[in-house]
């Protein structure tokens, strides 16, 4: 078989479905093989939102997969690659590139530097990516794209093929894809059973042991093991901004996000008196774990990663998760772990604020439109919420059986959430399709939440929502700017102020039919009125909302306290800190 089918048809084989990308004249003969290998070709408005669709589309179905061409195109590529790097999205980025005799020759051929080089953009894609292959002799490319996928896989980030234009008809034996691909292995050692044993002493003599799930555990593929053991344990259970929506919300036990000094003074007290705390999966950016004060104490924490355990503040080395953790949690005695909390303690947990107890002449706010939104919600649903106030006030709303919740963590890169609800979508309706969703979950909606500020970056990928007909709700932010700016710095200031859009207008300009479904809100009645809307909730294709708030307004947490330092005082946050 053609190299080009190899490459597709063994995506194909790990879960991709789709292919996200751009055409450009490197690659074009490498696209014509797409289709004919059972692939869907999404074709995106540009480079940046295909990688930010294709990251989503990966924390959906486990991987995800972009075309690009040579230069232009991978560089356009390489901020959503980062941010897949940084947030482990095991995402497969292609890229077709000149001939080899064309790179031989070093012919000044366009998208280059006109000096013959052809190395320096995958020399620039090495640093975000975990592995690399330049498919270069046809007797070894087939080794090269298994052990780039196994890689992929293995860390749950990126990896980069180069696939040069002469190269896409070379021959690859066609039995290679009769073998599924081999995942790196674990053998397992004595000192690993020690480790666990230790663990074990811990938790079977504990008396306020807490479980911790960060996000990390999704690509780590730990996230059933620890649903399992905090259902059947009981134990109080919280998770970092990142993890959330990967455990069961209604579990009577579990508490939303653990905030520290942001959230509930009880949760607060109770991690501090803790005699023990399992963390799994920990990603403790400050973005993460608010500004560091989430982390908890490592003197009583015990933290499982991708490839070591932290043991109450020592570090072991290979002690890989996805091994230990299991292991482990098989062999915990129930019946102690069970026997802990003879008394449960009385912990906060998220709630619902019913529309009925709002003035519905109101103006909407953040401090109470975010327990609000849950209502709205039903199982299945995926929440996405947009970097600034829509991520930090979204972090309350409880959420129902077999959603999953997307938000900033890490990488920050605003614009990012309305290609990924694009991407997001698509991986979900090919759930759907192949049957692999609980039978509880009907119609699930993607429901995206986003600034007036980031919608301006990645627009146009309403394009492709529309295109390809998938179920999206779009309820844009209207604060005038960049509030979430404005709380950090330059409350006042025009740097922080957008052009102003008539946003509902946008699917019509996109595409979408004149009967598409768009309302505004301003009031907590209109929001009422909008959410009780059969064309609204159980529509199809994109449907838009518009929603005000007031340019100056945070949710409660760490937002809020930054725009109270810009109110009193219109001074830099950080200054601010250092005076104090």
């Amino acid at each position: 078989m053609k190299l080009a089918t190899y490459l597709f048809k063994r995506l194909q084989q790990l879960g991709v479905d789709s292919m996200h990308g751009v055409p450009g004249d490197f690659n074009l003969t490498l696209l014509d093989y797409v289709e004919p290998a059972g692939l869907r070709w999404v074709g995106s408005a540009n480079e940046l939102n295909a990688g930010y669709a294709a990251d989503a589309y990966a924390r959906v179905k486990g991987i995800g997969a972009i075309v690009t061409t040579f230069g232009v195109g991978e560089l356009s590529a390489i901020n959503a690659i980062a941010g897949a790097f940084a947030e482990r999205a095991p995402v497969v980025h292609i890229v077709g590139i000149p001939s080899r005799p064309m790179q031989d020759a070093r012919i000044n051929v366009h998208h280059t530097f006109k000096d013959g080089n052809f190395s320096r953009f995958a020399e620039a894609q090495a640093l975000f990516t975990v592995a690399q292959a330049r498919l270069w002799d046809p007797r070894t490319s087939a080794d090269q794209i298994d052990e780039c996928l196994r890689q992929c896989l293995h860390h749950s980030r990126p990896v980069y093929i180069e696939v040069p234009v002469d190269m896409v008809h070379a021959q690859i034996p066609d039995e290679r894809l009769e073998q599924p691909l081999q995942l790196v292995s674990h053998e397992p050692t004595k000192s690993q059973d020690r480790l666990i044993s230790k663990i074990l002493d811990k938790i079977h003599s504990a008396k306020k042991p807490i479980i911790m799930m960060d996000g990390e555990s999704r690509g780590i593929g730990i996230v059933q093991d620890v649903q399992d053991f905090s259902k059947a344990t009981g134990w109080p259970t919280y998770v970092a901004g990142f993890a959330k929506g990967l455990l069961d919300e209604t579990q009577p036990n579990f508490h939303g996000i653990y905030k520290a000094k942001f959230g509930e003074p009880e949760a607060e007290a109770f991690f501090k008196d803790a005699d023990l705390i399992l963390c799994f999966g920990p990603h403790f950016s400050t973005t993460n774990s608010f500004a560091t004060t989430a982390i908890p104490n490592p003197a009583t924490t015990i933290s499982f990663s991708h490839n070591e355990t932290v043991f109450q503040g020592e570090l072991i080395r290979d002690s890989p998760a996805k091994y230990v953790v299991p292991k482990l949690l098989r062999a915990v005695d129930l019946s102690k772990a069970k026997a802990v909390y003879t008394t449960y303690p009385s912990l906060p947990r998220d709630t619902l604020l019913p529309l009925s107890e709002v003035p519905a002449d109101a103006p909407l706010a953040q401090d109470r439109l975010w327990k609000l939104v849950g209502n709205f919600l039903r199982p299945g649903d995926i929440l996405m919420a947009e970097t600034g106030t829509s991520a930090y006030g979204s972090r309350i709303i409880p959420l129902p059986k077999h959603a999953q919740y997307f938000s900033c963590v890490t990488w920050l890169s605003i614009g990012y959430m309305l290609p990924a609800a694009q991407g997001a979508a698509m991986a979900t309706e090919e759930l759907i399709k192949a049957s692999k969703l609980d039978s509880e979950v009907k119609n699930p909606r993607t429901i995206l939440f986003i600034g007036d500020g980031s919608f301006q970056m990645t627009t146009q990928e309403l394009a492709t929502i529309v295109r390809h007909n998938l179920n999206v709700i779009v309820v844009l932010v209207n604060n005038d700017g960049y509030t979430v700016e404005r709380c950090i710095h330059g409350k006042d200031e025009t740097y922080n102020g957008i052009s102003h859009w008539n946003y509902l207008k946008a699917p019509a300009l996109f595409g979408a039919s004149d009967d598409s479904y768009t309302a505004t809100a301003r009031t907590y009645g209109e929001l009422q009125k909008v959410f009780g809307d059969e064309k609204l909730t159980d529509g199809q294709g994109l449907r838009m909302v518009e929603i005000f708030l007031d340019r100056d307004d945070a949710p409660p947490g760490p937002l809020f306290d930054y725009m109270e330092v810009q109110k009193a005082g219109n001074g830099i946050l950080f200054e601010k800190e250092e005076e104090n």
